[in-house]
C-alpha cells in the first residue's frame, strides 16, 4: 500500500515535465492527479490501520473480561498478552504511517 510512497521522487520525475515537453503535456493536470493518488492513499491505509486497531481493540477488551473471570486460564493469558502486543505493533504502525507520509508530502 506504499507504492506510492516507495516511488515518490520517481513519480515525480516521470510527472513534471522537462522543458522540452512543457508544451505537450499539462504539468498542472498531472500534477493534481500525482497529489489526489498520494492523498487518497494516505487516507486509504490510515482508515485501514485505524479499523484494524478497533477490531484489535474490542479482542482485548473481550479477552480481559473473560481473564477477569478466570485469573487461572494461562492459555487466556498467553492470548490476551498476544492481542496486547499485535495492538502496540498496529499503534506503532501509525506512527511510522505519519513519518512515510511527512517524507512524502516534503518531496
Amino acid at each position: 500500500m506504499r507504492t506510492i510512497d516507495d516511488r515518490i521522487v520517481h513519480e515525480l520525475n516521470t510527472t513534471v515535465p522537462t522543458a522540452s515537453f512543457a508544451g505537450k503535456i499539462d504539468a498542472s493536470q498531472t500534477c493534481k492527479q500525482l497529489y489526489e493518488s498520494l492523498r487518497e492513499a494516505h487516507a486509504s491505509r490510515d482508515r485501514v490501520i485505524k479499523n484494524c486497531i478497533a477490531q484489535t481493540s474490542s479482542v482485548v477488551k473481550q479477552l480481559r473480561e473473560e481473564r477477569e473471570k478466570n485469573l487461572d486460564d494461562l492459555t487466556l493469558l498467553k492470548q490476551l498478552r498476544k492481542e496486547q502486543t499485535k495492538l502496540k505493533w498496529m499503534q506503532s504502525e501509525l506512527n511510522v504511517e505519519e513519518v512515510v507520509n511527512d517524507r512524502s508530502w516534503k518531496v
